[in-house]
């Protein structure tokens, strides 16, 4: 049985899903994408049991069979293939692969289809539709501020929160929590749940540049995303997750404008004397100018830059760890921000001067805990 195939189109499907086989699976059969061909529809599935992806492709073929076939192998010959048809040919009692190409041959010993593991079945409950450019917004002002603490599972992921009126996307490790909100994602259902980071990131590289539907679908344990001629279906994550709204502070009279271009480089370049372990700077505002210092005194390093901005409070001077500081502001798109702030001790909040139609944007990020404060 075999089937005849693009050698580039293989590999591109190959690539949007290979990123769920890790080296040491839990179970050896997860080494392998799993083939289905029927007749001239072939699906290419993937799995690491708590996530499913699955791509599907025309081919060129009249039979039916199914086979387990060694991911890294396959994709690594595929990949050294000039561009051309190739034709697959594989067995159904033995389960031996060959590619046949125009000038050679390789084989490459399968597995039995049965030991796969199946996909789970999503009792679609809840669904929404949207569109790819809404979804990869929501993910990229998100994903970069989730946890990697697997002992706080659920800040591991992005909590995801649908009303009537909105829906929103929030991200936080404990040190910065991102506030994404999306006016034009709604449901008259409401409901809450908590996405994983590694399947956001999946259909965050998967998702294609042009703009297409996105079908979500979501029951109370898994959630099931559709695009193109890819599909994901993950675990969601079974945990309470903080209630972000408390720790938002309301009540912020100083507030300064700033240009973010200049403040990101200025933040960048200061950053390099901070301590190598605390990332510390130290931000001194008056009315109209910002001081940005950092020492590492191990080294008896030390920088200092001034840059102008526009300040509305009392004078003030604040810790923050500047790498937390600059990932943030690098995920803005805004030429201006306003730093919302209350007390040294206390959270202060980026929000961005310009925003796309319908979203809103919210960062806090922790202060540390400065020597003095002038």
């Amino acid at each position: 049985m075999k089937f005849v195939v693009s050698s580039s189109e293989l590999v591109k499907n190959l690539s949007n899903i290979s990123g769920l086989i890790g080296p040491n699976p839990l179970v050896p059969i997860l080494e392998n994408f799993l083939f289905e061909l029927d007749k001239t529809s072939l699906t290419i599935t993937a799995s690491d049991l708590q996530t499913v992806m699955v791509a599907d492709l025309m081919v060129d073929s009249e039979d039916t069979v199914a086979v387990a076939i060694p991911a890294k192998l396959f994709m690594d010959t595929l990949k050294s293939l000039p561009e051309q048809p190739i034709t697959v040919n594989i067995s159904g009692e033995t389960f031996g692969i060959e590619i046949v190409t125009s000038n050679g041959r390789f084989k490459i010993a399968g597995e039995n289809p049965m030991d796969f593991p199946r996909a789970p079945q999503v009792n679609r409950s809840f669904s929404i539709e949207l569109d790819s450019h809404i979804l990869g917004a929501a993910i990229n002002n998100t994903l970069f501020a989730t946890s990697t603490d697997d002992l706080r599972p659920a800040m591991t992921g992005v909590f995801i929160d649908i009303t009537e009126e909105n829906t929103t996307f929030v991200a936080t490790d404990g040190h910065r929590l991102i506030r994404y909100r999306r006016e034009d994602i709604k449901s008259a259902t409401a409901t809450t749940m908590i996405l994983p980071r590694k399947a956001l990131n999946l259909i965050k590289s998967s998702l294609p540049s042009e703009v297409v539907p996105v079908t979500t679908e979501f029951s109370s344990s898994n959630a099931f995303f559709s695009f193109g001629n890819i599909k994901l279906i993950c675990r969601l994550i079974d945990e309470r997750y903080p209630d972000y709204e408390n720790v938002i502070p309301k009540n912020n009279p100083n507030k300064m404008v700033i240009e973010r271009s200049k403040f990101l480089s200025s933040l960048k370049r200061i950053a390099i004397f901070s301590n190598k372990t605390t990332h510390q700077i130290r931000l001194k505002i008056t009315a109209d100018e910002l001081t940005i210092s950092a020492e590492d005194l191990d080294y008896s390093n030390e920088a200092v830059e001034r840059i102008p901005c526009e300040y509305t409070g009392e004078s003030m001077e604040i810790g923050f760890n500047a790498k937390f500081l600059a990932e943030m502001l690098s995920n803005i798109s805004a030429s201006n921000i306003t730093l919302e702030l209350s007390l040294p001790n206390r959270a202060g909040l980026i929000i961005p001067d310009a925003k796309e139609d319908n979203e809103d944007i919210l960062m806090l990020v922790m202060p540390v805990m400065l020597n003095s404060y002038a």
